[in-house]
């Protein structure tokens, strides 16, 4: 007979699925779970670089390459137009201020001269014929004037006489009158000549101040004449040493042209190119250095052109003190200008740790510096060397600065 089986559980009889099911969703939950932490890396010490973070000095400055230039570049433009005669000085040559460059030949000018001379002449001599005539006719009319004078004096006596020899009744009254308008007529016209010798004293002293107003015109003219002939010869303006001469014998050039270039070389300057971002911080008198072999040389900002070009500015700076024994024109230094004081402030080094985290976010190490896991910081003011942290970190803290091309997504180091 048939024999009656008993229906088993359904976890019984799925016990195999539920089994597989239950390993699945376990495998799922330990990826989720992995998936979930820290992601892990272990790493090298000595391949990376570790900074303790201090509470330092820190002094914004800006780091930069330099190149030494001339204090001033002169400009040697001709005075007079010409054709070129003789080159004496020879590019590069040191020259003293006055010493010649080249010189020119202007016919044209050399007649005008010569035409200017002959007018000086002129009026030199125009001059002492008018000044001896007008000497001579002021000894004329002071002989006539003096002569006056005696006939008046004598018509006076005489007048006098015939008042007596009236009184007495010798003379009438009738020539007493006729002497008398006599004696009225010699004084009136020995009035009027002494007068007109004093109108021809002044108009004479006149005369002679115009005469010698237009002498002294033409001898100027004379002197500038005689200038423009040496500005033939072009000298060194200053000092220094001639760069350039861009003409060459024979060649024709005008007045006020372009013909040299001299640079002073008492002193040197440095010019250099910043970024824009510093266009507002840089201003003239600033403090700046240079270090050669050990030492400091102090500089000073003289310069700062307010054109941006291709997002840089130029600046001078000049030495204040001392000078590096190997100065030359075209020399590169490195300098560091300051944009402030020292301060105290929250400082790391410098690490390429800035370019992968953009400085948001650093690798901090425990306290036994077995490990180190991202942290986020802030950072305020950099210069060549530090970092001013504002937040994120404290003073004893150690952070990884370097090395951060090769932790990819890592959250966490291992340090070994």
């Amino acid at each position: 007979m048939d024999i009656k089986l008993e229906k088993k559980p359904w976890y019984v009889r799925y016990r195999y699925r539920i089994a597989a099911g239950i390993a699945l969703t376990a495998g799922l939950v330990y990826v989720a779970v992995l998936a979930s932490g820290l992601r892990k890396l272990r790493i090298d010490t000595e391949s990376v670089q570790l900074a303790e973070v201090k509470d330092d000095e820190f002094l914004e400055y800006v780091d930069v390459e330099g190149v030494v230039h001339p204090i001033l570049t002169l400009m040697v433009n001709t005075r007079e137009a010409g054709n070129v005669d003789r080159i004496v000085a020879e590019e590069g040559s040191l020259l003293r201020r006055g010493d010649t460059i080249l010189t020119l030949v202007n016919p044209d000018l050399i007649r005008d001269i010569e035409d200017q001379r002959d007018e000086w002449e002129k009026q030199r001599i125009s001059y002492e014929e008018k000044a001896l005539e007008m000497e001579q006719k002021t000894l004329t009319l002071k002989q006539q004037a003096l002569e006056a004078s005696y006939e008046l004096n004598k018509i006076s006596k005489s007048y006098a006489l015939e008042e007596e020899e009236y009184k007495m009744g010798i003379r009438s009254k009738a020539q007493l009158e006729v002497s008398a308008d006599e004696y009225r007529y010699k004084t009136e016209s020995t009035r009027l000549k002494l007068q007109s010798l004093q109108s021809d004293s002044a108009m004479t002293v006149i005369r002679k101040e115009l005469l010698r107003n237009d002498r002294e015109r033409e001898r100027k003219k004379w002197e500038r004449s005689l200038q423009r002939r040496d500005n033939l010869v072009v000298c060194a303006p200053a000092d220094g040493q001639l760069s350039f001469v861009k003409v060459t014998p024979g060649q024709q050039v005008s007045s006020g042209e372009n013909i040299a270039e001299v640079k002073v070389m008492d002193q040197f300057k440095i010019r250099t190119a910043l970024s824009e971002y510093y266009i507002d911080r840089v201003t003239t008198g600033l403090p700046a250095s240079v270090t050669y072999q050990g030492k400091r040389y102090p500089l000073r900002v003289t310069k700062v052109v307010p054109e941006v070009k291709e997002r840089t500015f130029d600046v001078d700076l000049v030495f204040t003190g001392e000078m590096p024994d190997n100065v030359r024109l075209g020399k590169s230094y490195r300098v560091q200008i300051e944009l402030g004081q020292p301060e105290k402030a929250i400082v790391i080094p410098r690490g390429n740790f800035y370019q992968q985290t953009g400085g948001n976010w650093i690798f901090k190490l425990n306290a036994d510096r077995t490990k180190a896991v991202k942290v986020p910081i802030t950072i305020s003011r950099q210069n060549p060397r530090q970092y001013e942290i504002t937040e994120g970190l404290q003073p004893g803290d150690w952070v990884i600065t370097t090395g951060y091309d090769n932790f990819g997504d890592a959250e966490e180091l291992i340090l070994r």
